[in-house]
């Protein structure tokens, strides 16, 4: 959850349609609190919390399918697509060429269907936040086992990894930044 990536996703949520969509499913206020904290730093509220308090409302949003097809539905919109492409590249700026072929697979619409069928799949989504929580521990070791774990039991895994293979994005993780 990187400053320039919540700028995003404040831009898309103050967009009327799509906040009208959510209106009857999630509390719109907390989301707005919780995107405003994310987007700057404030001493009172320590980042581990306020990312804790995110990945806690995207885990229990993206269990309902409503919210979960709106949130993709973003990705599908041009600018804001663009814009969170934007973003990755600034937080890659030592990284040229991975936040280019991220770029490319993000633009490609086949990637964008293969990580919609990966969200459709409960253990998918199940297996991705056990990634994600083991990342935010900083546990290595665990983070590599799940993600093998994931890239075989799950199809639609392997169908989006090949995607991302195609556009490079898988050659460019595996490479070494270059010493700053």
């Amino acid at each position: 959850m990187d400053r320039s990536v919540v700028r995003v996703l404040l831009a898309a949520w103050e967009r009327p349609d799509f906040r009208a969509g959510l209106r009857h499913l999630i509390d719109l206020d907390e989301v707005t609190s919780l995107l405003a904290a994310l987007a700057v730093d404030d001493p009172d509220h320590p980042d581990d919390e306020v990312r804790r308090r995110a990945m806690e409302l995207l885990r229990s949003a993206l269990e309902t399918a409503e919210i979960r097809a709106a949130v993709l539905l973003l990705v599908e919109t041009d600018d804001i697509r663009h814009s969170l492409a934007a973003a990755i590249a600034e937080n890659l700026a030592d990284r040229p060429d991975l936040a280019a072929s991220i770029r490319s697979a993000l633009d490609d619409p086949a990637v964008r269907a293969e990580i919609r069928d990966a969200l459709e799949s409960p253990g998918m989504r199940t297996l991705v936040w056990k990634v994600l929580e083991d990342e935010f521990r900083g546990h290595r070791l665990t983070l590599v086992r799940e993600v093998a774990l994931l890239l075989l039991r799950h199809r639609p895994a392997r169908r989006l990894a090949w995607a991302l293979k195609r556009h490079g994005v898988i050659r460019e993780l595996r490479r070494r930044p270059a010493p700053a």
